[in-house]
C-alpha cells in the first residue's frame, strides 16, 4: 500500500494520463510448466489466460454503454484509455490460449465457453441475470447498467491486488521462471495498477453506493476464487503430472495443495492473504488510490520487453 495522499475533488482520481500500449508476446519457447519444477503454480497462473479475455471484452461493452453518462472530461479520457488497455489485455491473453496452451495440447473450450455464457448471457445487456427483460431507455436498464459497473469496480480491485502481487513477487525470478510469461503477468499487472482508480471512479460518478459496493464484492470474492480453482483443475486434468489427483473444485486436494505450494515456494499468493487484500474493498474509507504503487508500475511498463519490442518497431 502506498503512502496516504489527498483525494482529489474531481470525478477522476488519476492525476496522470493513462497510456494504452501495444504489446506482442512470443510463446514459442515457453514450456507448459513455465516455473521450473512447479507444475501446480504454472497451471494456477495460466488460468488467467482463459478467465480474463471474456471478462475484459465484457468490460469494454459495458463501458461503451456507460460513456454517455460521464460528465467529467478527465474521467471520460480515463475511461477511453481504460477501454484500450483492457482490449489489449484480452487480445494478449487470447494469444496465449491459441499460441501456448493449445500448442501444449490443452483444450480450454469447456471453461472459455462457461466464461462466455457468464458474461454474455448472465451479465448481458438484454436480460438481468439472463432472465428479466431489460427494456431500452428504462429505469431497469439504468439500474442494470449501474449494477454491472459495480461488478466491474469490484473485479478491478481484485485484479489490482493480483497485479501488485505480480510486480513484487521475486520468487519467480529466483527460480528461473520463463521470461515471456513473467512479462505478460507483470505488464498486465502494472497496467491494472496504473488504471486502478478508473472503475471505482466511474461507479461513484454514476451514483454507486457503499452498501451496493459491499454486497457486490461479497459476491465477487468467492465467485472469482471458485472460477480460478475450477479452471485450474480443468487444465491439470489434461496434464499427466496430475493424472492420479483428478483435480476438481470440490475436492480438498487442490485447495490443500494451493496452501502447501504457496507456503513452500512463494510462487502463489496465499489464500488468506488474497482474501485479506481483496476485502479491503469492503472498508467504508476504501479508495484504490491508496492501493499499490503507481511509480513502480510505470517503471515496469517503461522496461517491459514486450512493450519495448513493439515500440522499437514503430
Amino acid at each position: 500500500m502506498s503512502d496516504p495522499v489527498a483525494l482529489p475533488s474531481r470525478a477522476s482520481s488519476t492525476d496522470y494520463p493513462i497510456e494504452p500500449r501495444k504489446v506482442a508476446f512470443d510463446f514459442s519457447n515457453t514450456p507448459l510448466h513455465w516455473i521450473p519444477g512447479d507444475p501446480y503454480s504454472s497451471h494456477f497462473i495460466n488460468l488467467l489466460h482463459i478467465i480474463l479475455p471474456a471478462g475484459e471484452f465484457w468490460f469494454c461493452r459495458v463501458y461503451n454503454k456507460a460513456k454517455p453518462l460521464i460528465s467529467d472530461d478527465k474521467l471520460k479520457a480515463d475511461v477511453q484509455a481504460f477501454l484500450r488497455q483492457e482490449s489489449m489485455h484480452a487480445r494478449a491473453h487470447e494469444s496465449a490460449v491459441n499460441d501456448y496452451l493449445a500448442r501444449h495440447g490443452l483444450d480450454t473450450t469447456p471453461f472459455t465457453s462457461r466464461m462466455d455464457w457468464f458474461f454474455k448471457k448472465l451479465l448481458g445487456d438484454d436480460r438481468i441475470l439472463g432472465l428479466i427483460p431489460v427494456p431500452a431507455d428504462s429505469r431497469r436498464e439504468r439500474w442494470w447498467l449501474k449494477f454491472r459497473l459495480g461488478v466491474i469496480a469490484a473485479i478491478e480491485h481484485f485484479t489490482c491486488v493480483l497485479g501488485n502481487y505480480a510486480l513484487n513477487n521475486e520468487t519467480w525470478d529466483r527460480d528461473g521462471a520463463d521470461p515471456v510469461m513473467l512479462d505478460i503477468a507483470r505488464w498486465h499487472g502494472a497496467e491494472e495498477v496504473e488504471h486502478r482508480c478508473v472503475a471505482y471512479d466511474l461507479y461513484r460518478h454514476v451514483g454507486g453506493s457503499y452498501a451496493n459496493r459491499f454486497g457486490l464484492m461479497a459476491l465477487i470474492i468467492p465467485l472469482m476464487i471458485s472460477f480460478w480453482i475450477a479452471g485450474t483443475a480443468l487444465m491439470m486434468r489434461q496434464d499427466p503430472a496430475f493424472q492420479d489427483k483428478k483435480p476438481r473444485l470440490w475436492r480438498p486436494w487442490i485447495w490443500r495443495e494451493w496452501s502447501r505450494v504457496a507456503e513452500r515456494t512463494g510462487h502463489l499468493p496465499r489464500l488468506g492473504w488474497l482474501l485479506r487484500e481483496s476485502m479491503s474493498y469492503l472498508k467504508p474509507g476504501y479508495h484504490p488510490i491508496y492501493e499499490a504503487n503507481t511509480e513502480q508500475a510505470l517503471n515496469y511498463l517503461r522496461q517491459s520487453p514486450a512493450a519495448q519490442a513493439v515500440h522499437s518497431q514503430a
